[in-house]
C-alpha cells in the first residue's frame, strides 16, 4: 500500500483525465462549456483543483532571429476539493469565458493559422498534473467578420494570421500578445501599399481596429509605415455598411493621414518597435464579392488536431511566458 501511494504520488497509476469540449467554434468574449472526465488510478488521492489553461503559440523576437513560445492567456479553476476513489469515473462540467481578446483561428470553417488549445492541469497532493491537451476553435466577432468580409469584397487578399508576443501601445490591451492579419492589396493599390496588417482588440463595449499600411518607396521617397487606429461597436455592426467604412479606413491609412491622433506603435516591454516577419500560417484569399472568405493551402481541420501537440511540444520549458 505504501508502494502504491508513492507510485500515484510520482504520477505513475495515477488518475487519467480526458476534457471534452462542446462542439463548434467559440467566439472572443463568450461562453466555453465542456467537462472534465476523470478516471481514478490505482489508489484513492484528493484532487485539490481542476485547471484549465487557454495557451497559445506566439512569435517573439530573439536577439538574431524569430523564435515561437507557448504564452498562457487566461487560467479558470473549474473544481476540486473532492476525494476520486480508485478507479471510479468522476466528471465535471464547467462553463467558463473567454477573454474578449481571444485570437480567431478559424473563419467559415477554414483554419487561418493561430493554434489555440486548452490545458487541464490535475493537482494532487501537492502535485500538478498536466494531464490533456485539446485544440479550441475560436470564430470571428459579428463586427470582426462584417471588417475582413468588407476587405474581401474591396478586392484585398487575406494572406495570412499569426499572434505575436508584445503590446500595442496606445490600446487597450490586456493579453501578453496580439493577432496580426496580414492582406495584401489589390492592384489598383498596389503601386503604394506592400501590404496591409489588421489588428482587432476586443473588449465588451466594441473594437479598436488598427490598420498598419507597408508603403512603398516611390521614386523620391522611401517606403516606411503608417500605423492607425479606429474603433467599431458591436451593437452597431448590423446596420454599418461596413465596405464604405473600411474603404474610408483604408484610404486614410494608404493616405497617411493621422487625423485620428498619435498613431500607436508596436512594441514589446522595452519599447522597442516590433515587426513582424512573413507569417507561417494558412494563406487566406479574399474571393468574389459576395462570397465568403476561404482557405488556399491552409491546414484541413483534421491536421490541426493532429498537429496540436507538436504545436505545444516543449511547453514545460518555457513556464516563464505563462501570464
Amino acid at each position: 500500500m505504501v508502494f502504491k501511494k508513492l507510485l500515484g504520488a510520482l504520477g505513475v497509476g495515477g488518475p487519467s483525465v480526458d476534457t471534452v469540449l462542446q462542439p463548434g467554434p467559440a467566439l472572443p468574449g463568450g461562453l466555453l462549456s465542456g467537462e472534465v472526465r476523470l478516471r481514478g488510478g490505482g489508489s484513492d488521492v484528493t484532487v485539490d483543483r481542476i485547471s484549465l489553461l487557454l495557451v497559445a503559440r506566439v512569435e517573439r523576437e530573439g536577439q538574431e532571429e524569430e523564435d515561437e513560445a507557448t504564452v498562457v492567456l487566461e487560467r479558470f479553476t473549474v473544481g476540486g476539493g473532492f476525494r476520486l476513489a480508485e478507479e471510479a469515473d468522476h466528471t465535471v462540467p464547467f462553463t467558463v469565458t473567454l477573454p474578449w481578446e481571444t485570437p480567431i483561428t478559424e473563419l467559415h470553417g477554414q483554419h487561418l493559422g493561430p493554434v489555440l488549445g486548452i490545458r487541464t492541469e490535475l493537482e494532487t497532493a501537492g502535485a500538478r498534473d498536466k494531464g490533456d491537451l485539446d485544440a479550441l476553435a475560436v470564430g470571428p466577432l459579428p463586427a470582426q467578420e462584417a471588417i475582413l468580409e468588407a476587405f474581401g469584397q474591396l478586392g484585398y487578399a487575406f494572406r495570412s494570421a499569426d499572434l505575436e508576443l508584445g503590446h500595442i501601445r496606445g490600446t487597450g490591451q490586456q493579453l501578453p500578445c496580439y493577432q496580426e492579419i496580414e492582406i495584401l492589396p489589390p492592384a489598383g493599390h498596389a503601386h503604394a501599399v506592400n501590404e496591409i496588417e489588421v489588428t482587432f482588440i476586443a473588449a465588451p463595449g466594441g473594437l479598436e481596429v488598427v490598420i498598419e499600411a507597408d508603403k512603398r518607396a516611390g521614386l523620391f521617397t522611401e517606403g516606411h509605415d503608417t500605423v492607425h487606429r479606429f474603433t467599431a461597436s458591436h451593437h452597431a455592426a448590423p446596420q454599418t455598411d461596413w465596405n464604405t467604412q473600411v474603404d474610408a479606413w483604408l484610404k486614410e491609412v494608404i493616405a497617411g493621414h493621422e487625423s485620428h491622433g498619435a498613431p500607436p506603435s508596436y512594441g514589446d516591454e522595452h519599447g522597442d518597435r516590433h515587426r513582424s516577419g512573413p507569417g507561417a500560417g494558412a494563406v487566406v484569399a479574399g474571393v468574389a464579392a459576395g462570397v465568403a472568405v476561404g482557405v488556399v493551402g491552409g491546414m484541413v481541420a483534421a491536421e490541426v488536431v493532429d498537429e496540436i501537440g507538436d504545436a505545444f511540444e516543449g511547453e514545460e520549458d518555457e513556464e516563464s511566458e505563462e501570464g
